[in-house]
């Protein structure tokens, strides 16, 4: 299940960085830039946030301005976090033991996929543990609920 939900924002990260925009200059200094515009998907949004707060009186210019710098690290970053999960996360399941830096890669990587799975079933604050049966989202809250739990025995390992 874990390497299916990572593979699924895997595939979206990977999209949205094959959707930046050619940039000769880039090409000739080597730095890479990414889109300026903000994703229309909300998943894709709140993983990759803007890079201003909106009470600045340039937040637009400089958010775009920001998000084409820094995007592409970004992605390059939540990408090696989810491939360090894929490489050591046993594809028929099994024991998992990590080295610290594997682990805080690991809790990179669940915490995108919890956000992505918290937007998807729309999960709020005042949301209930459980829906009811007939809730769309009943099926799919326990794997959000499990993620959860994940990541906070990742967090209480690290920090001992």
């Amino acid at each position: 299940m874990l390497r299916g939900l990572m593979g699924q924002v895997e595939q979206m990260l990977t999209g949205r960085n094959a959707a930046a925009p050619e940039d000769e200059l880039a090409a000739l200094t080597g730095i890479r830039t990414g889109p300026s515009t903000p994703p229309d998907d909300p998943v894709l949004a709140r993983l990759l946030p803007d890079f201003a707060s909106s009470g600045e009186d340039d937040a637009g210019e400089l958010s775009a301005a920001m998000r084409s710098v820094n995007e592409p690290e970004l992605i390059e970053a939540k990408l090696d976090a989810i491939a360090t999960v894929l490489a050591t996360c046993p594809a028929g399941g099994g024991r998992v033991e990590l080295a610290p830096s594997q682990a805080e890669e690991w809790l990179a990587a669940v915490n995108d996929v919890r956000l992505a799975l918290g937007v998807a079933l729309e999960v709020s604050e005042d949301m209930p543990e459980q829906v009811p049966a007939d809730d769309p989202r009943a099926d799919h809250l326990p794997v959000y609920h499990w993620l959860t739990w994940l990541q906070d025995s990742l967090v209480t390992t690290l920090t001992g």
